[in-house]
């Protein structure tokens, strides 16, 4: 018997107290543990990461663990001892997600956020590059030791190592897909990059695997699920909401101000792959694309706004409401088909908040 949970996606205020009253302790037990207090200077740079990334995270891919783990399985597995292990998994999830974010990092200027001391020295684009790597680097050993440590000699260890050794190279892959479809205002701007094909790859494996599988593969592992069509169904429309919502992601950067999607968005600035300009490519005049070849990828906010426009000419804004409209029946379609069951109803309420909401962020 599953246990009944009534709330989706879930992100309360209870359970992310929860989660943080546990990381002390996670935190002390891993610094010990791992002994890197003996490693001269390596114990104050992984003690600044670490109480950067978990205390000041929005927590809603690991939040989503206990959520899901509470949905399959039986309340005589909801001990004490469990809902603590699927904290630390919560934990894990986070720090594969700044990982990434960290390598992304490597593309942008928010890392300084992260070292407010650093001499002026440290902003050059070598040194830091390579610092972020070696911060990087320190993030996934601390997931793997913390998986190792907290479920060594249980089923899923070898499933849960296998599964995040996966995502992360995928994604790290991907990663480096978008990087050389960018051109940051400085490289010549190949628009043949920008194909729907190569879109997708870098949505799906950059994007759906870490922000929507991971964290509800996670928790299956852990509650034991062993049935590979339960895996199947949740990766084909765990993944399709992915690209559901990074597609509704790029529209709202370009289209809401900062104020209602939460951050300030530099897509067009950066040359950015996005579903808007694949898709404006793919219906544009011969002389729209010589706009787009002369304004897409400059911080010129004269060329940014005449990008804007060009969208607004080729009626993007009806074309992405089409296609959500068409992606939100076939995700329905496909939930008819699923069986009913726990993670049926998380599907549904899932898609429930990605499908015309003004903000919804992970």
């Amino acid at each position: 018997m599953t246990h009944s949970v009534t709330q989706p996606w879930i992100t309360t205020e209870d359970e992310s107290r929860e989660m943080m009253a546990l990381w002390p302790d996670v935190f002390r037990d891993f610094m010990h543990g791992a002994k890197i207090s003996r490693v001269m200077d390596v114990d104050k740079c992984i003690t600044r990461i670490l109480q950067y990334i978990i205390p000041g995270g929005k927590e809603t891919r690991g939040l989503t663990v206990p959520y899901v783990y509470r949905l399959l399985t039986s309340n005589d597995q909801l001990t004490e001892n469990n809902i603590r292990l699927t904290r630390i998994l919560e934990f894990c999830v986070e720090m594969l997600q700044a990982h990434s974010l960290f390598l992304e990092d490597i593309q942008n200027e928010y890392y300084l956020k992260l070292h407010t001391d650093l001499p002026n020295w440290y902003r050059d684009y070598n040194f830091l590059s390579w610092a972020i790597r070696d911060d990087a680097s320190m993030l996934e050993y601390s997931f793997y030791y913390l998986i190792e440590k907290h479920f060594d000699g249980k089923k899923c260890c070898t499933d849960l190592l296998v599964t995040f050794h996966d995502i992360l190279w995928k994604t790290i892959n991907n990663q480096w897909v978008d990087l050389k479809s960018t051109n940051f205002g400085t490289k010549p701007r190949n628009q043949d990059l920008f194909t729907m094909a190569r879109y997708d790859s870098i949505v799906e494996y950059k994007t759906s695997h870490y922000s929507f599988l991971l964290p509800v593969i996670a928790a299956m592992h852990f509650a034991g699920i062993k049935d590979p069509e339960m895996f199947k169904q949740a990766e084909t429309i765990l993944l399709e909401m992915g690209r559901f919502f990074q597609v509704r992601d790029d529209y709202m950067g370009c289209f809401e101000e900062s104020e209602v999607v939460g951050k300030y968005n530099t897509d067009i600035q950066k040359g950015k792959c996005t579903w808007l300009v694949v898709t404006a490519l793919d219906c544009a005049t011969p002389e729209q694309r010589k706009i787009l070849k002369e304004c897409y990828g400059s911080s010129d906010p004269e060329k940014v706004e005449r990008v804007k426009q060009l969208f607004i000419d080729l009626k993007l804004p009806d074309r992405y409401s089409i296609y959500e409209d068409e992606t939100y029946n076939l995700l329905n379609e496909f939930l008819q088909q699923m069986s009913p069951g726990p993670l049926h109803s998380f599907f549904s309420d899932l898609l429930g908040k990605l499908y015309r909401r003004d903000k919804f962020e992970l």
